[in-house]
């Protein structure tokens, strides 16, 4: 199906089943999850309000589901403990199940372990022990 601008303007949702527009042509009153966190704020439990959406050739049309700004919420303030648990989980992933050793740097999911432990010959890149 080839969606061209014009057909993306559904404000009544009756094509789609919810209001749709055209990319970058929501109404005030309406923004995306990053939208609400840069202005402080949370989506706070609603539900999708609309959507913008872009068509695109290969794979069907980008979207961008829309929240109401007068029903988001404050975001919750990090507590203390909030603070340590990050800070524990972020620890975590610098240690290199391998060896047991705080890489310094968060473990490549790729590899599993840290670079001395997944290329112990030095064969990373190209270098050659």
């Amino acid at each position: 199906m080839r969606l061209r601008r014009a057909d993306l303007f559904d404000p009544t949702g009756e094509r789609f089943g919810i209001p749709t527009f055209p990319w970058r042509m929501a109404p005030d009153g309406y923004a995306t999850r990053r939208q609400l966190r840069a202005a402080g704020l949370r989506p706070g439990g609603q539900q999708v309000a609309a959507q913008c959406l872009r068509p695109r050739r290969r794979r069907g049309p980008l979207v961008a589901y829309l929240y109401h700004i007068d029903q988001a919420k404050p975001v919750r303030p990090m507590t203390p403990a909030r603070w340590t648990a990050l800070a524990k989980a972020n620890a975590a992933r610098r240690v290199c199940p391998g060896c047991g050793r705080d890489a310094g740097y968060v473990i490549p999911a790729s590899l599993g372990t840290c670079v001395p432990c997944a290329y112990p010959q030095g064969e990373a890149h190209g270098i050659a022990a």
